[in-house]
């Protein structure tokens, strides 16, 4: 079973080309949160029963170098039958390092009972652009990334495959406590808002792309008008909106101001 959770793509290809090896069950926490959120459970649990010698995966994308907040908050509600006996592994992707969020994920799963035998890290093209200083790769550099991941999940795919443990192969950087303690905490109260996004009126097309592509449905869109946040703090600051607008239409503050834009092409 592989649990993942993606906003601009990268963490899904990953997950189902790992999939399509295996022959894994696909989750979407995103998708199952959402469906938690539509049941009007109170405090909703996530159950699911293993198969014999059945494998689990978890792949995340690095925000501020820790796991998004979604997907902490749906392991501390998630319930694996007999998950101790079970081969476990992650993948999380990143546009750079990503400190400790692999760390700080397995200290959650121990939690549970889950002990993480292998995991590796994937640097894809960056997504991140709600910093002054941070902007979409080079196409050259984009696809760089691309072929350098694809090369490296498909040798870990022969891993998993074979349930070897102690393959670890994270890109963790420099400073990895500064950045995954100190800095992802200011990250997690500063920057991940939606208060900072916007609509240019002139370059919207209503199309409501933006509201389609929010893993949170954190977008309010009704035919023939524009989009609108909920500022319910439900936003992960994934940029999915952001990234998938077709005409550029979306703003984060001043910030965004003539950056590119990305998502993984399938």
């Amino acid at each position: 079973m592989i649990f993942y959770f993606s906003g601009t793509g990268n963490t899904r290809w990953a997950a189902q080309k790992v999939a399509a090896a295996t022959a894994d069950c696909l989750v979407n926490i995103a998708e199952e949160m959402l469906a938690a959120e539509t049941d009007q459970a109170s405090d909703p649990q996530f159950t699911y029963t293993l198969a014999q010698d059945e494998r689990i995966g978890f792949f995340f994308p690095v925000h501020g170098w820790r796991p998004p907040r979604l997907v902490l908050d749906f392991l501390d509600r998630l319930h694996l039958t007999n998950a101790d006996s079970h081969y476990a592994y992650v993948v999380c992707t990143a546009g750079d390092n990503v400190g400790e969020a692999v760390s700080i994920l397995e200290k959650r799963l121990q939690t549970m009972g889950i002990k993480i035998d292998s995991a590796i890290s994937l640097i894809m093209p960056e997504s991140y652009v709600g910093l002054p200083f941070m902007d979409v790769d080079t196409p050259a550099k984009e696809q760089c990334k691309k072929m350098e991941a694809d090369n490296k999940l498909t040798r870990f795919i022969a891993d998993i495959m074979e349930c070897r443990s102690g393959v670890r192969d994270i890109t963790i950087g420099h400073w990895p406590r500064i950045n995954s303690r100190l800095i992802g905490s200011v990250f997690v109260k500063k920057l991940v808002t939606d208060r900072p996004f916007h609509v240019v009126a002139d370059r919207c097309l209503h199309c409501g792309k933006c509201a389609s592509v929010c893993p949170v449905a954190n977008i309010h869109f009704e035919k023939g008008g524009e989009p609108s946040w909920l500022h319910n703090g439900k936003c992960l600051s994934c940029f999915a909106c952001y990234h998938h607008c077709p005409t550029h239409a979306i703003e984060y503050g001043g910030r965004t101001k003539k950056k590119g834009q990305y998502y993984f092409d399938y």
